[in-house]
């Protein structure tokens, strides 16, 4: 990705179009203890079924199930997962520095065919000797998966490439929404939109509900997927995940769709209830 010997690009120009700094290209990680590992792994579970515990709240539970663990501790691991509550709170996810934040486009908008918004989020995968990050792309009415990636870093290489297949393979939408994460504020995530003509929506500062659909699909993977396998390495995660995310697109009955999966809503162009968004299911301020 980058060059240490570029002709004319020095590491510090390249560094800064790919929205990544000095520091971390030259870091070479040391990993995390196997005791940091399953606490890791317990805070994600435990995310899943209270995603509204932030870092004070995750250590009074782990503390009770025996846990010897400080707020500190806590909070490292937290952001080292990507993990945020998703009550109001000043800050949510963090842009990257200098970089636009766009407004919220789907206020009052009915979503009600493929290709129309697309939506994409990061989450963590455990490993039995370390973890992963996994990058989605979602088509909003169907909630298919469009294209996916996964990288032991935290660099926005690996969203791009997801970005780049889900184009070549279904075109541009008319709006992509994500959070404010410094992968998606990114010039290299922005650039591709904007080169492509997509408008680009971001989530208002702590509102969950804006990316609910892809949030829910990580429940779904975790619990149906991640856990019941618990992957030895990359390779084994990404066989693994691959297998189910084709069958959460083509054989995955969706309470969404009145059973119908995902691939045979997005082939038939249509939304999960007809012209607009089940009721119940309304991002933050949409209508009905």
């Amino acid at each position: 990705m980058v060059e240490r010997k570029h002709p004319r690009l020095s590491i510090k120009k390249q560094c800064r179009l790919l929205s990544i700094s000095r520091s971390s290209f030259y870091h070479v990680p040391k990993g995390e203890s196997v005791e940091n590992l399953a606490l890791m792994a317990q805070i994600d579970r435990q995310f899943l079924d209270t995603p509204f515990f932030g870092v004070q709240q995750m250590t009074w539970h782990l503390r009770a199930k025996g846990w010897r663990v400080n707020i500190k501790r806590i909070r490292r691991l937290m952001r080292l997962m990507g993990l945020m509550p998703i009550y109001q709170q000043p800050r949510t996810s963090i842009p990257a520095k200098g970089h636009k934040i766009y407004p919220y486009l789907l206020k009052g908008m009915k979503i009600g065919r493929p290709g129309q918004v697309w939506c994409a989020d990061i989450t963590y995968i455990p490993l039995a000797r370390g973890f992963l990050s996994l990058v989605a792309i979602m088509d909003w009415a169907s909630r298919k998966v469009l294209a996916w990636r996964l990288s032991n870093t935290m660099d926005i290489q690996f969203c791009v490439d997801a970005l780049e297949e889900a184009l070549d393979r279904y075109g541009a939408p008319e709006i992509f929404n994500t959070d404010q994460g410094s992968q998606f504020t990114s010039w290299a995530w922005t650039h591709r939109l904007r080169e492509a003509g997509v408008r680009i929506s971001m989530d208002g500062k702590g509102r969950f509900l804006d990316n609910i659909f892809i949030e829910r699909l990580w429940r779904s993977l975790k619990y149906e997927c991640v856990y019941l396998h618990a992957f030895e390495g990359g390779r084994e995660a990404r066989a693994g995940i691959g297998r189910w995310i084709d069958f959460y697109n083509h054989r995955r009955p969706h309470c969404a769709h009145g059973g119908l999966t995902p691939v045979r809503i997005y082939r038939n162009g249509l939304s999960a209830s007809g012209p607009g968004l089940s009721p119940g299911l309304q991002p933050t301020g949409m209508a009905v």
